[in-house]
């Protein structure tokens, strides 16, 4: 059984498997139509089972698509809709849905549930999102880079803004495949200790913007405020000198490049003229989450890695 809740789940090995497949998959598929199934259809007669808690545009679409192109099927359900959103536990709803899918995709708020629905599954279980990590935006992300012809060791990634979800996953991909992360993070809103240790020492919390992208490869944000944040306007007023603008991307390396997971908020986390200009990835970054999640399926299933 392979579940794939934090990125240390597949380890290194793993994660670059996953990621030489995805390279593979994306391009033996050039000028196709999207719906067409890949030649080897490898998840034919396969079901995913997709149970959202948060409200979702790219995971749920490219997960959906995502085993189609794989030659299976998918299931998508609300949680609201569910008796999961009338207290059935999580355990409880892991062992029906076993019963009917081939694999669980779920996104939801608290990791404590993701933890539970691979305890008590007998099929895998994909982490969409948590509170505490992201492990299939990084995929992408990583996929993106490495379409840029740059390798991961030793590359230099900036991080502005909040120690969310998404930096815990790109600190472990840090750690995992050895490049370097530097996180300019709001007194307050630093990644917690346990994040930062699964980045085996290639991470380093700065207090100013300019420190940690000043001579960057990639530079990275993601919103300010999550779905339902509460006291929005403390973090934001705490956050606005962490922004991406124009200035300083041009302290980062001539050939930078820019990523946001989305959804974004221009003239907050970003400005326009970075999120919009030549220097950004994230509509290349956006699409490259269908390739990732077919590959994340494919280690999940045992086919790679």
């Amino acid at each position: 059984m392979r579940h794939f809740l934090d990125l240390s789940d597949a380890g290194g090995d793993g994660l670059a498997a996953i990621l030489a497949d995805a390279l593979d998959r994306k391009a033996a598929r050039a000028g196709w139509t999207k719906g067409r199934v890949d030649a080897d259809a490898p998840l034919a007669g396969h079901v995913l089972g997709m149970v959202f808690e948060k409200n979702s545009t790219r995971t749920r679409v490219s997960f959906d698509m995502a085993v189609r192109q794989l030659g299976g099927q998918s299931i998508v359900m609300d949680a609201g809709q569910m008796q999961l959103g009338r207290g059935e536990t999580v355990a409880d709803t892991a062992r029906v849905l076993s019963g009917y899918v081939d694999a669980i995709m779920i996104r939801t708020d608290d990791h404590a549930k993701v933890e539970e629905m691979a305890a008590h599954a007998s099929v895998p279980v994909i982490n969409g999102l948590t509170d505490a990590s992201h492990p299939c935006q990084i995929v992408a992300d990583l996929l993106t880079i490495l379409e840029q012809g740059k390798t991961l060791p030793g590359l230099k990634v900036a991080w502005l803004g909040d120690g969310n979800n998404v930096l815990a996953s790109i600190i472990e991909a840090a750690g995992l495949l050895h490049f370097d992360v530097l996180a300019a993070c709001p007194q307050g809103y630093q990644p917690p200790d346990a994040a930062l240790a699964r980045g085996k020492g290639r991470t380093r919390v700065v207090g100013t913007a300019r420190e940690a992208v000043e001579g960057a490869d990639i530079v990275a944000t993601d919103t300010w405020i999550s779905m339902g944040q509460a006291h929005a306007e403390t973090k934001l007023a705490a956050m606005l000198p962490f922004q991406v603008d124009a200035a300083l991307m041009t302290t980062a390396k001539p050939d930078a490049h820019f990523l946001h997971c989305l959804p974004a908020h221009r003239g907050e986390e970003v400005t326009a003229e970075v999120i919009d200009g030549p220097q950004s990835l994230i509509w290349a970054e956006a699409e490259n989450r269908l390739h990732a999640q077919k590959s994340i399926l494919r280690w999940c299933f045992g086919q790679i890695g």
